[in-house]
């Protein structure tokens, strides 16, 4: 049997999870395709989500057919859950982007499209609602092809467009597409010979899709089914797909976790080789660590949304209970690929959060690192009574807060969001401490570190010039985690990025060393080390890109300078006009705000996470170390 995983990606609102709805109503896993707007959908299956009519978390369900298993990953469409996506993205064999026909290629459309193309994920593309009022054709194909690629081919032409009874016509596989495949050896021998036939422009199509080499466009309509058999015979036909069996060690991925309704962990699966069955020995691994556990129950997507227990094997998606300590981007088994490399952005916005009751801070605090096992890039940071979160927008603030009250019965309030500011290293620094008795407060530890600047997009590198067994292991643990916790403190209450940490020097002192004592030792030394550095501030920048008419490109550039963006020499075409740049991400928002008036509502603008630059004033009042109890003389 032969298996796939697919992704179907999109712009808010453009048809993705009514698509879904369609495909599983063509394939037989569902009677009817539900509607978003009913909240009757088979991915939607939150409450929140079915209120407010958005995907929030990705969601799985496969078709199973005659020699084929197909796993569909529903993803999120709003730029705020992003992170969802990314997860999904890294296990895929293939995607679906889907475009609306009547609003075109829209911001989200060209994120994904880019980081698609950038991973060499081969892509189909679904124009969807080809029979609504403004569904277009031929001008839509030509901005996919300037926006998306120029290497989209259209595989159907539509009859009566933009009416209820709009439905596609499928074009043949003839010398239309002789230009689109003219980088395949094979079809290009037999098409100078004159002897290619439908089949060879077909097979060679298949080829070049399989490379990311060509993207094929498929008109039709999610609400009334047209042309969607259409798209599944292209992705059996088209998508590279593998063989579904137990051979090879294992190998595979976590990209989704959550919990059940006891609270228990439930790891979400992709095999890549070999088998994964309950009871047996599995080890895991991140980067730095390594375990082994049992699974005490796995069970395999076949046909519907809710999977059956079983042997997952190479090609399938699985949820797996029994592993307690298994995190989002764990490798199972003898995989080596490691990397941890971003996808997409990461936030660039912070906000403090507090609960109304004081009491319930805590609780709070346990609350959101709970939900950032489920969304490892919006990560949870505290400093004594105070809370932040890292986000990506205020649709996610609300959804956060939702789920605090539904789930956790936690009301809490958000202050305005700011832009996540960090500190980088400005310089090397090295410190070492040993045991002072002679010192009202001292540590029985002597810890060195040295820290030095790391390349930009590093992180963090804990590094060890001491032998491992120089130390217990709980105390390296020890100074490992006060190390990652100075870090995210730095010295102006933000966290230090992209840098390398070094532990120099390391003794103990039986009996009367203790886990407490590096941990106090090493958050002097570090904390020292950092001031003999100097640390200074960034502030996230983005990369933008807007569209407008050529008349509004004075009034764009005004805002442009006033927000304190660089934008580059303006590009006009016609009565068009491009500009890009960079803006600080604390003004992206204002922008985005402003660019309806300022282009008389023509205008549209991408914009996304670039890098972090040097903040104006560069750094900061110097932030005071918490006081920390060590040990006291008599």
């Amino acid at each position: 049997m032969k298996a796939l995983t697919i992704g179907i990606l999109a712009h808010i609102d453009a048809g993705k999870t009514s698509l879904t709805e369609r495909l599983l109503f063509e394939t037989g896993v569902i009677d009817h395709a539900g509607r978003v707007d009913d909240g009757d959908t088979q991915t939607d299956s939150l409450d929140l989500e079915r209120r407010r009519g958005i995907t929030i978390k990705s969601a799985v369900v496969a078709v199973s057919t005659p020699g084929h298993r197909l796993s569909l990953v529903d993803t999120p469409g709003h730029p705020d859950f992003i992170a969802e996506v990314e997860r999904a993205v890294g296990v895929l064999d293939g995607a679906v982007l889907v475009v609306s026909a009547v609003e075109g290629v829209q911001a989200q459309t060209r994120v994904l499209m880019r980081t698609l193309v950038r991973l060499g994920i081969p892509v189909l593309v679904f124009v969807n609602k080809i029979d609504r009022t403004g569904a277009r054709e031929a001008s839509l194909l030509e901005s996919l092809r300037t926006k998306l690629s120029p290497h989209c081919v259209a595989m159907s032409t539509v009859d009566g467009i933009g009416t209820a009874n709009a439905h596609p016509v499928p074009l043949p596989f003839d010398e239309r597409l002789a230009d689109a495949l003219a980088g395949d050896d094979t079809f290009v021998e037999s098409y100078v010979a004159g002897t290619a036939s439908s089949m060879d422009y077909r097979d060679a199509l298949a080829r070049q899709v399989a490379t990311a080499s060509v993207y094929p466009v498929f008109f039709g309509s999610a609400a009334t089914g047209a042309g969607v058999r259409d798209l599944i015979a292209g992705v059996y036909e088209l998508l590279p797909s593998r063989e579904r069996c137990a051979d090879g060690p294992l190998d595979a991925t976590v990209f989704k976790i959550e919990r059940g309704r006891s609270g228990e962990k439930i790891a979400y699966v992709r095999m890549f080789s070999g088998s994964l069955a309950a009871r047996r020995p599995v080890r895991f691994r991140r980067l730095g660590t390594e375990s082994v556990s049992r699974p005490s129950a796995v069970r395999v997507f076949e046909h519907g949304a809710t999977p059956v227990s079983g042997e997952a094997l190479a090609g399938d998606v699985a949820r797996v209970w029994g592993l307690p300590e298994i995190q989002i981007g764990d490798r199972l088994g003898e995989g080596t690929d490691l990397s941890q490399n971003r996808f997409f952005a990461p936030p660039s916005l912070e906000t403090l959060v507090y609960p109304v009751d004081p009491d319930q801070t805590s609780a709070l605090y346990i609350a959101l690192t709970r939900l950032s096992e489920q969304d490892p890039l919006i990560s949870i940071r505290r400093q004594e009574q105070d809370i932040t979160v890292r986000l990506y927008g205020e649709v996610q603030k609300e959804v956060i807060r939702t789920t605090l009250a539904e789930e956790f019965g936690i009301a809490a309030e958000f202050e305005e969001s700011r832009p996540l500011l960090v500190e980088r290293l400005h310089g090397t620094g090295h410190r070492v401490r040993h045991p002072a008795p002679d010192e009202r407060v001292f540590f029985w530890a002597t810890v060195g570190l040295r820290v030095e600047p790391g390349p930009p997009g590093s992180g963090t590198d804990y590094r060890l010039e001491v032998e491992l067994g120089s130390l217990p292991l709980s105390f390296h643990k020890a100074v490992e985690d006060t190390v990652y916790e100075i870090l995210r403190e730095g010295l102006h209450g933000r966290e230090v990025i992209d840098c390398v940490v070094t532990l120099t020097d390391t003794a103990f002192y039986p009996p009367v060393s203790t886990a407490g004592d590096f941990r106090g030792m090493t958050r002097l030394v570090l904390q020292e080390a950092l001031g003999q550095a100097g640390t200074r501030v960034y502030e996230p920048v983005h990369a933008f890109e807007i569209e407008a008419p050529a008349a509004a490109v004075s009034a764009v550039l005004r805002k442009l300078v006033e927000l304190r963006a660089a934008p580059g020499e303006p590009v006009i075409a016609g009565d068009r006009c491009t500009v890009d740049g960079h803006l600080p991400a604390a003004s992206a928002h204002e922008l985005e705000q402003a660019l309806p008036a300022l282009t008389q509502g023509e205008g549209t603008l991408v914009s996304s996470f670039a890098e972090y630059r040097l903040k104006p004033g560069g750094g900061g009042p110097r932030r005071v170390p918490s006081s920390r109890r060590g040990r006291t003389t008599a």
